[in-house]
């Protein structure tokens, strides 16, 4: 039980807590009047530390630069007394000796641009109300710009005595990029040098140098004298391959895909052409080919090839998507050595928005002349081939041989083609003979800027279904590349070509009118890189119910008109497109009638190969579409 016990206060004890809190109330008074003063009068310890700590966060100086456009962003980024700008105990003085160096270099870094009699202006005023305490003033006259008064190309070496080279030599002379009077720069200078060497690099010199270089500038007359001599080294040829790496698959095999032209001129794209052929046979993860120019004959120099080999039996899962038929998801499984045959089988299904499938694809390792048997087998399901939908079979078996340009095939072929809808084309099925030709002459196979393509198709075959007929197919694919004239960025970036690219395709099958011929056999156009500005295969022959079949006779044609884009004075990887489609399918010739679309778009040069962003617009349909696409395939 708590028990309270009452407690009296004593008469003294609010007298002594009174005196105890006034003499806390003058101790605390004391205590801040010497921590606000100092013995010597200064400013007090803790607004001194405030004081320094604000002065720490802000800039030194400021950096102003005046005068044109195309020096001063330069100047203001690459002046070297931009790095003492974050000295916080930067005095006048220390900063009056930073401004004379910072003349010497501007006038160097205005040297690289051309400017060699610039009239420079440099201004220090205290500014204590603003950012920082100091401003740093540049002003900047960079006066005429030197040009390019001649040019000389020298060699020295194997090149220089050989008279089968001469062609060689005025082909790097032709392609020198920094020519007579144009502006002089030390990046320009430099990438011209870069180009020459690379050029004579690519062919039979793989050892080449830069024995030595010269720009002797007149100031005066602003004028810039350039000299360069190549020391070519030896001239090399291609000698036996060397694989290495290679465990589960025969060395023999590699040789054999790779085809490297044993014996001949060394040259830079064949040994680059060769380890795509290896790199996509899908035998290997990975694939690095080396001329080894260490101590060998350079008339029989080695190839060595390093491989990493791919597993024997592989999955992949894949997704994607295209304007014409949205979303795609598929499934891949890869035997690099089947039993029995040890021929390379692929597999897939494949499912979109249009159309589901799946088939197989096995090729056989190439002979030492490079042809190699190969069959496939596709079952395929189409939502809306034109108007109807669309279940199709096929087989084909035979042999092909693909060279460095030029592709050739031989091989027969089963369709089977059952149509489902109202109105649609009665099932049919046939077999045919067949011949494919492909020639591709492009600088790049990857990225084009300049070149040809042509692809021929021709087969002869015999309807299976209803009473049979003979008949003969046809097509053909054209698309040429043509530079119209240089682009460069006032940077002195290397110039890049504008294009117009030129783009033809016919077809037709020859049979009597009451001939079934399967309808994947005949044509359908319309698409990202067919007509744009229609959607995928809307282009076909049109019925009166207003249908969209199949027919027997296509033609289409495109003209693109291709421009580097420059921003803010630098040439970028993007390129502007404007375009005029027309495509047409009609079962006679006759009946041919030109659809149109028109638009423009953007090509980026991505890491992984061009990506394309069109907006069209249809004018027959008299509507817009975007087409995207990736990569460049002929």
């Amino acid at each position: 039980m708590l028990r309270v016990v009452p407690f009296k206060t004593p008469a003294w004890m609010p007298a002594l807590l009174f005196a105890s809190v006034l003499l806390l109330l003058q101790g605390c008074s004391l205590l801040s009047k010497k921590n606000s003063e100092t013995d010597d009068g200064t400013q007090p310890v803790a607004a001194a530390t405030s004081s320094e700590a604000a002065a720490a966060q802000r800039d030194a100086f400021a950096l102003t630069v005046r005068g044109p456009d195309a020096v001063r962003d330069y100047l203001t980024l690459h002046l070297e007394i931009q790095r003492y700008k974050r000295i916080p105990d930067l005095g006048a003085t220390e900063l009056s000796r930073l401004m004379v160096a910072a003349e010497a270099n501007a006038r160097e870094l205005l040297a690289t641009l051309g400017y060699f009699t610039p009239t420079l202006t440099l201004e220090l005023k205290e500014t204590p109300d603003a950012k920082a305490p100091r401003e740093v003033t540049v002003t900047v006259d960079p006066g005429e710009p030197t040009r390019v008064g001649a040019v000389e190309i020298g060699f020295s070496g194997a090149i220089a005595g050989d008279a089968s080279a001469a062609a060689q030599r005025e082909a790097i002379q032709s392609a020198w990029t920094l020519r007579t009077g144009q502006l002089f720069t030390q990046q320009g200078w430099d990438n011209a040098k870069t180009v020459g060497l690379r050029n004579l690099t690519a062919k039979r010199y793989a050892t080449a140098s830069i024995a030595n270089s010269r720009a002797a500038v007149d100031a005066d007359r602003g004028e810039a004298r350039l000299g360069v001599t190549y020391a070519s080294g030896p001239a090399y040829r291609f000698g036996p391959i060397d694989v290495r790496g290679t465990e589960r698959y025969p060395a023999d095999a590699a040789r054999r895909i790779a085809r490297v032209p044993t014996g001949s001129d060394y040259d830079q794209q064949k040994l680059l052409d060769a380890q795509q052929r290896l790199a996509s046979s899908g035998y290997y993860d990975s694939v690095f080919l080396t001329l080894d120019t260490d101590g060998t004959d350079p008339q029989a120099a080695p190839v060595i090839a390093q491989v990493r080999e791919a597993p024997l039996q592989k999955i992949v899962l894949g997704a994607g998507f295209t304007t014409d038929s949205g979303p795609r998801l598929s499934i891949d499984h890869v035997h690099n050595d089947m039993p029995l045959l040890g021929w390379r089988a692929v597999s897939k299904l494949s499912i979109d928005r249009e159309t589901q499938s799946l088939g197989t694809d096995w090729n056989g390792i190439p002979d030492d002349k490079g042809w190699r048997w190969f069959s496939s087998g596709l079952l395929k399901h189409e939502d809306s081939a034109g108007s109807y939908d669309v279940d199709s079979g096929r087989l084909r078996a035979g042999r092909a041989r693909a060279g460095d340009r030029i592709e050739r095939s031989y091989f027969l072929q089963y369709d089977y083609a059952r149509n489902r809808g109202v109105g649609a084309p009665p099932s049919a099925s046939a077999v045919s003979a067949n011949w494919g030709w492909t020639g591709r002459y492009f600088d790049d196979n990857g990225a084009p800027t300049r070149g040809q393509g042509l692809a021929l198709e021709l087969g002869l075959g015999q309807t299976l279904i209803g009473e049979r007929a003979p008949f003969l197919r046809t097509r053909a694919r054209w698309l040429g590349i043509l530079p119209i004239g240089s682009v460069q960025g006032a940077d002195g970036s290397v110039a890049r070509d504008s294009r117009l690219q030129f783009r033809a395709e016919g077809g037709a099958v020859i049979a009597r009118d009451n001939a079934q011929i399967p309808s994947t056999l005949l044509f359908l156009t319309g698409g990202d890189t067919t007509v744009r500005g229609y959607s995928y295969q809307q282009i076909g022959t049109d019925r009166a119910d207003g249908s969209i079949v199949a027919g027997r006779y296509m033609g289409v044609a495109s003209v693109e008109w291709q421009r580097p884009i420059v921003w803010n004075g630098k040439l970028t990887d993007f390129e502007s497109a404007t375009f005029i489609d027309a495509g047409s399918v009609a079962d006679t010739v006759g009946d041919l009638k030109a659809k149109v679309g028109v638009g423009a778009g953007v090509r980026w040069r991505s890491p992984v190969g061009p990506v394309q962003a069109d907006v069209a617009y249809g004018v027959d349909v008299k509507k817009y579409r975007l087409h995207l696409r990736l990569g460049f395939t002929f």
